[in-house]
């Protein structure tokens, strides 16, 4: 799903990109704080997985190699443009993924950002959260803050999307370590008050890119990266590398939202509502 100047607004098109993973279960309207802090120039494009969103009655994947699959065939198909990737919890998984097969293809993003997620040399361990009964991921999911109380009266609303949440812990938690790691930069970005991840342990995704490394803490819990503040300074740190525009040009450097989204509701976060 596009946002931003790729999104089919008026002006010129964007001049760099931005790859988005939501979290397990997440829909793209995850990111609906990155569309009001990115450059106008920038294009946000957020993965939209089988099973939530536009695509809620696909059956969803239990696999991260098909998803990487085909989400690179995507991007490799689309005008070329610098960009990063971003991921959160789960999309770090994906994030990760994407950046190595992207660099097989001879297109490697300028900086992969991983967020929320322990590096994959500390692998998932039973018992698997994909496994618990729904009553019991569905306290999970509270605890952590990603699952709207309201929700829990509306089975026809939780069952799609705990298919998926479902869905997306079960590849995270098959997924195992490749052989060899990336060239592309990391920035490792975490929660010092996330009560699933191991504040410490970030660093150590530094063991997967033969490029450069830097870590940044942040304070709100596992969804940290959702708030307007958080993402406002996450984007400052992704977009650093990039030149400005020309000097012609730095109007369309202002943040602005997106007129029109397609195949998505700006004012919906993941788990709050179904359309």
């Amino acid at each position: 799903m596009r946002a931003g100047a790729g999104a089919g607004g008026p002006g010129p098109g964007p001049r760099l990109r931005v790859v988005a993973f939501p979290h397990a279960g997440g829909w793209p309207s995850a990111f609906r704080t990155w569309w009001q802090v990115l450059p106008a120039d920038a294009e946000l494009l957020v993965a939209q997985l089988p099973g939530r969103g536009a695509r809620i009655g696909e059956p969803p994947l239990t696999r991260v190699e098909p998803l990487v699959e085909a989400l690179s065939r995507d991007l490799a198909g689309r005008e070329p443009l610098p960009y990063v990737v971003v991921g959160h919890s789960f999309g770090s998984v994906l994030g990760y993924e994407l950046t190595r097969a992207m660099e097989q293809k001879g297109l490697p993003p300028a900086l992969l950002a991983v967020s929320a997620r322990q590096p994959p040399c500390f692998p998932s361990e039973p018992p698997f959260a994909h496994a618990r009964s729904d009553a019991d991921l569905l306290e999970h999911l509270m605890d952590l803050g990603g699952m709207a109380p309201q929700l829990m009266t509306r089975a026809d609303l939780v069952q799609p999307v705990l298919r998926a949440i479902r869905a997306d812990l079960e590849a995270m938690e098959r997924y195992e370590r490749p052989l060899s790691g990336t060239g592309v930069p990391i920035l490792a970005l975490g929660a010092v008050d996330d009560p699933v991840v191991i504040a410490e342990r970030l660093h150590l995704w530094s063991l997967e890119t033969t490029g450069g490394f830097r870590r940044s803490m942040f304070t709100g819990g596992h969804f940290y990266l959702y708030a307007h503040a958080n993402a406002a300074a996450i984007v400052r740190h992704l977009l650093a590398g990039f030149p400005g525009p020309p000097d012609g040009d730095r109007g369309r450097h202002l943040p602005r939202r997106p007129e029109t989204v397609p195949g998505g509701d700006p004012e919906r976060f993941p788990g709050e509502e179904t359309p």
